[in-house]
């Protein structure tokens, strides 16, 4: 455990990494909002978090603040982030559970193989897939909040978006987990 606080838990304090945690403690403000029934001001929570993951991901490459604790944090924030507004507009009845669910499962194994890997060592850098995934949850969920508004004139976009999301969304995941088990082959030989 040691040599985990050694590697993850030193040198944190720097703009990207305080974004990060920024973004983790605006999930809690966001499900608060959300369920008692504010939903543009959860909106605005979540806009703002997921602003954090552009500027701060801008600023560590930028200024070259890269550190262990971002390269697992980041990515932790953003999925949590995504999951718990899916999960929030599944429970509302906006966006359908099935989606949901498959988004959780594969972020689920995404963080497994991420941490295996990230102990072993490698780095699991986001792909264009994952990036077109994260972008296209991000904009399905912003408009998810006119949701009943896109089902009066019979276009549910946000839905539209949603699974084009997903489907984005599980195209990463075998890219990942090929280049993943590439890349342990590589390292074993």
């Amino acid at each position: 455990m040691s040599s985990f606080r050694e590697k993850y838990l030193t040198n944190i304090w720097n703009v990207p990494n305080v974004l990060t945690m920024i973004r983790l403690a605006l999930i809690p403000v966001f499900v608060v909002l959300h369920a008692i029934g504010h939903a543009k001001l959860a909106l605005l929570v979540f806009c703002i978090a997921s602003a954090t993951d552009w500027l701060d991901g801008h600023i560590a490459r930028k200024h070259n603040l890269i550190t262990d604790f971002g390269k697992l944090m980041d990515p932790l924030a953003d999925k949590l982030m995504v999951c718990t507004a899916l999960i929030m507009q599944g429970i509302s009845g906006v966006f359908p559970i099935p989606a949901i669910l498959i988004v959780v499962i594969k972020e689920c194994v995404m963080i497994y193989g991420s941490t295996y890997m990230l102990l072993k060592g490698i780095v699991v850098y986001s792909n264009i897939w994952g990036k077109l995934a994260q972008f296209s949850f991000i904009l399905a969920l912003v408009l998810s909040f006119w949701h009943a508004d896109f089902e009066l004139i019979a276009l549910p976009i946000d839905r539209v978006i949603l699974w084009i999301a997903v489907v984005l969304a599980i195209v990463a995941l075998v890219d990942y987990t090929r280049s993943a088990l590439k890349t342990l082959r590589e390292t074993a030989a």
